[in-house]
């Protein structure tokens, strides 16, 4: 298991499709994942630490795991099918802890991860599969995220929208 930061999102041109850009906690790969609108909205609010007047579904969805007594642990990307991501959401540590793991789509385990102070990860085989390698290092996060949006599109990847 590979662990993974969240580095944005943004609006790929000239397509107009949102994207989650992870990037391996300590690597050089890279996992864009195209996602829908309403999704990458909830991600930007979590990581700007906007706090809006009524809870958004992922609040209430941490809201609900918290207030019955468990603790989201984990979120794991798991595979990529057909272009589009799955993941699973790691509840008490998973069935091997006496926990459970719920199927989700990767946008709002991302999000709800993104809620719950969770870490998220993915194996190694998907990345080896779905994540690219930037070549040149670069200082800033900001402007690694920048260039790789614009020399990236989902045809690069053959990746459809519905993560």
């Amino acid at each position: 298991m590979k662990v993974l930061d969240v580095l944005g999102v943004r609006v790929e041109m000239p397509t107009n499709h949102p994207i989650v850009l992870l990037r391996e906690r300590d690597g050089v790969r890279y996992l864009p994942i195209w996602i829908g609108a309403a999704e990458a909205t909830a991600i930007a609010y979590a990581q700007q630490g906007v706090v809006p007047p009524r809870p958004l579904t992922h609040d209430l969805l941490r809201t609900v795991i918290e207030d019955t007594g468990h603790t989201l642990t984990r979120v794991r990307i798991t595979s990529l099918e057909d272009g589009v991501f799955h993941a699973v959401l790691v509840i008490d540590g998973g069935p091997e802890a006496g926990g459970t793991d719920v199927d989700s789509r990767s946008s709002d385990a991302i999000a709800l991860a993104l809620r719950a102070g969770a870490e998220i990860c993915a194996d190694e085989e998907l990345l080896a599969e779905a994540g690219v390698e930037m070549a040149e290092p670069e200082e800033d996060e900001v402007e690694k995220f920048k260039e790789f949006l614009d020399q990236v599109s989902a045809d690069d990847f053959d990746l459809e929208e519905g993560s």
